[in-house]
């Protein structure tokens, strides 16, 4: 049987932050812990799937390529050495089952230096930009490390102290009764909130928070090929992190304007140009444009309408490198609907040769012919 959508077993949007994918998991994680519901068969399945999406959207690598090749980019990050949760298996130990049932624990410091949040933004390309690749810069607004501090939250001059509650170990323990029995539970201090230091004098520019709210211009390269849909990933351009965690990711989603002569299908490119009957009877050296510029395309005699012609080498760059797609001319073949005397009579003749005869008074018959001749 084929597996869930990693994103609908945690009940969360593709675009969901790395916070909110946690906080369902957790949510969910306790809803169907197997020490919760002894003996459910249903709710162990459930909570192995729970723990197995987890595992692969909760890592940034891992999710990116779930993103791009679903479960077949995953890596095979599956749980089947679970077993029957006696040692919690590849779960991530106690410590993981306490933070569950506990919000922490385990002896975990949650003060310690956090990873950034990634970033999201999106960007619009005309058809030859996405097509060729451009550079552009971006304004993102953005979390960065207070430069005043250089993030430690602490004037200018001063330091942070060590905790007098925690004393600088940033948790405090307290014994709690359990379905695992009575164990030592251990929480994120309140007064420093498991930093295990306190700030006595904050930063005038931060005021102790050791980051800032700035709008940073960033240099993006968009590669050649790209299309709507398509993720450019900027590492370490998100969030800073906080006390000296690295920062996140900038996600940047393309889309890309339609174009008033060009549609693109894969790395082809497709148009239609107006010829007249006169080119599609006899043949003709046309130019047509392309994204390169205009070029001559030969249109041979007898062409009907809706013909295409195939220009080789002239569609869209593949976007890892290694050559371009093709531009696909389609020919629609125009019907005048004024003509002068003289181009009636050479019509009437043109007739007559071809072996018909246009009776008086029965022109719209006979440009109907016309019509039916080379539209169909």
């Amino acid at each position: 049987m084929s597996k869930r959508d990693y994103y609908e077993v945690l009940g969360v949007s593709q675009e969901a932050s790395q916070d909110e994918i946690k906080k369902s998991y957790r949510k969910l994680a306790r809803k169907y812990h197997p020490d919760a519901n002894p003996g459910d068969k249903d709710s162990e399945a459930k909570f192995k799937e729970i723990a197995e999406a987890y595992a692969v959207l909760s890592d940034t690598d891992k999710r990116a390529k779930y993103d791009q090749f679903g479960h077949a980019g995953a890596d095979g990050q599956g749980f089947e050495g679970f077993g029957d949760f006696g040692g919690f298996g590849d779960f991530g130990g106690i410590n993981d089952i306490f933070d569950i049932f506990f919000g922490g624990g385990g002896g975990a410091r949650r003060g310690g230096p956090q990873r950034g949040a990634d970033l999201k933004m999106s960007l619009e390309l005309s058809f030859k930009e996405a097509a060729f690749g451009v550079e552009k810069d971006v304004q993102v607004p953005r979390t960065e490390s207070c430069e005043t501090c250089d993030g430690t939250g602490a004037a200018p001059g001063t330091s942070a102290k060590t905790c007098g509650v925690c004393h600088g170990s940033g948790q405090v323990k307290q014994a709690v009764d359990t379905p695992f029995g009575r164990v030592v539970q251990a929480r994120p201090c309140t007064n420093c909130q498991g930093d295990g230091k306190v700030v006595e004098k904050p930063c005038p520019t931060c005021r102790g928070a050791g980051q800032v709210r700035r709008n940073r211009s960033i240099h993006i390269k968009v590669p050649a090929g790209v299309d709507s849909g398509n993720r450019i990933r900027l590492s370490g351009e998100g969030e800073h992190g906080s006390k000296g965690g690295p920062p996140g990711d900038l996600y940047v989603f393309i889309s890309v304007r339609p174009d008033k002569t060009f549609k693109r299908d894969g790395n082809n490119v497709f148009i239609e140009i107006p010829i007249n009957f006169a080119q599609a009877a006899l043949g003709d050296i046309v130019n047509v444009p392309t994204l390169d510029g205009d070029a001559e395309l030969k249109i041979p005699g007898g062409t009907q309408t809706n013909t295409s012609f195939r220009m080789k080498g002239n569609g869209i760059p593949y976007l890892n490198g290694g050559g371009r797609g093709d531009q696909h001319v389609r020919v629609k073949v125009t019907t005048p609907t004024k003509l002068t005397e003289r181009q009636k009579e050479l019509l009437e003749e043109f007739v007559e040769i071809s072996g018909e005869k246009v009776p008086e008074g029965a022109e719209k018959g006979f440009f109907k012919k016309v019509k039916d001749a080379f539209i169909g």
